[in-house]
């Protein structure tokens, strides 16, 4: 196999957003008196659409209406505050070197707003540099796990699915990479680890990118 584009999700993959949005969440629900349900927010990793709504969950649960507006401010403040204390995550910024050193394209694959990895890359100073970033920008029928952001980024950076890699951490960011026919490298973090990569299709699953250099990747998919 022979590589000329890495493509890479965004939250929870480049920046683990994924842990600091439950968080916010999970303070939310135990200020009411109950627990978030970790099978039912698994449903909304790595996508923009999927059929449960944790706020009205809770007031299910509570049994009233919520001043939804407060509590949805208060909450994102919350997340804000975590993930600006979060960096790049282990082995990113080795993987992009060695694009640059290959000449590989570079893209950005997220079902969130282009105005959400925009502000984090200039943030991590990684604002520079990519091919393409595609978002889905709240439409669902961008969002993954449907396989359209992968092919725009594909069309976008003029490269065929079997000479890219994905990198993803959810199983709906995998379940588009492999919708698209692309060699997915599924990284997990602390909410994703137990979600079962391996059987939404991952090619390779890591518990950290930092374990495999990319120099190592080339050799591995050269056998292939």
């Amino acid at each position: 196999m022979r590589v000329r584009a890495f493509l890479f999700d965004f939250d929870g993959l480049i920046l683990d957003t994924e842990f600091a949005s439950r968080a916010g969440w999970e303070r939310l629900y135990r200020e009411h008196g109950h627990e978030l349900p970790a099978d039912l927010w698994a449903t909304l990793v790595g996508t923009t659409h999927a059929p449960w709504d944790p706020m009205a969950h809770l007031e299910e649960l509570v049994g009233e209406p919520l001043e939804r507006e407060t509590l949805n401010e208060r909450r994102f403040a919350h997340e804000l505050s975590l993930i600006e204390a979060e960096e790049l995550r282990p082995g990113i910024a080795e993987y992009l070197a060695a694009a640059r050193r290959h000449g590989l394209k570079r893209a950005i694959v997220s079902s969130s707003t282009r105005r959400w990895v925009d502000t984090h890359l200039e943030r991590l100073e990684e604002a520079t540099g990519w091919d393409t970033i595609c978002t889905a920008d709240g439409d669902p029928a961008r969002a993954k796990p449907a396989p359209r952001l992968y092919l725009e980024a594909l069309s976008a950076v003029d490269v065929g699915a079997d000479e890219a890699v994905a990198f993803e951490d959810s199983p709906n960011g995998v379940l588009a990479a492999k919708a698209a026919g692309i060699f997915c490298v599924a990284v997990p973090n602390e909410v994703t680890r137990d979600l079962g990569l391996a059987e939404a299709g991952a090619d390779l699953v890591l518990d950290s990118l930092a374990d495999l250099p990319p120099e190592d990747l080339f050799s591995r998919l050269a056998e292939d």
